[in-house]
């Protein structure tokens, strides 16, 4: 009788703290799934929201023209494509925006999901056209990278898990 009585109060004392455990572990998973744009993720956003689409157009084409050193024709030509694009986005942001604020913001539904994407899809072959058509060659092919890298970027680790996926296949 006395041992059981002896090892009654540690299996109590074993039973708080995994209890204690579970719920921390419970917590911590429900905390870091919760997504939210906190620190300098939202000062990017709301930087590049407050942006007027002139001044998103010279910011992209001063960058490709750090990465790509484009010419003076080039650089023209690429400031009115990146004007044209920011002048659309900026529209559909304000759109967006005007349509959360009324109350009036919907989840797409599948089908006008598959017609955003294949609008997108559309625009980004139209881009490569044209800036294939702009750039020369070893340019063209350092603009190319540069997309990937965004893509990558936006992605996460997810698209990175299947490019190497795909490199040991290829392997």
């Amino acid at each position: 009788m006395e041992v059981l009585t002896a090892l009654k109060p540690k299996k109590t004392i074993h039973m708080k703290k995994l209890a204690l455990i579970a719920i921390a572990c419970i917590t911590l998973q429900a905390t870091a799934q919760k997504k939210n744009m906190d620190g300098p993720r939202k000062d990017r956003y709301e930087q590049f929201q407050n942006l007027s689409a002139e001044d998103m157009a010279t910011l992209q084409t001063k960058k490709l023209i750090l990465h790509l050193d484009l010419d003076a024709s080039q650089q023209k030509a690429i400031q009115k494509l990146n004007l044209e694009n920011s002048t659309v986005m900026k529209a559909s942001m304000e759109a967006r925006k005007a349509a959360k604020e009324n109350g009036t913001a919907q989840r797409p539904s599948q089908e006008e999901r598959t017609k955003m994407m294949n609008k997108r899809l559309n625009h980004q072959i139209a881009m490569k056209a044209k800036m294939k058509d702009i750039l020369n060659a070893e340019q063209y092919e350092k603009w190319e990278k540069i997309q990937m890298r965004m893509a990558d970027r936006q992605k996460g680790p997810q698209r990175e898990k299947g490019d190497q996926k795909r490199m040991k296949k290829q392997g």
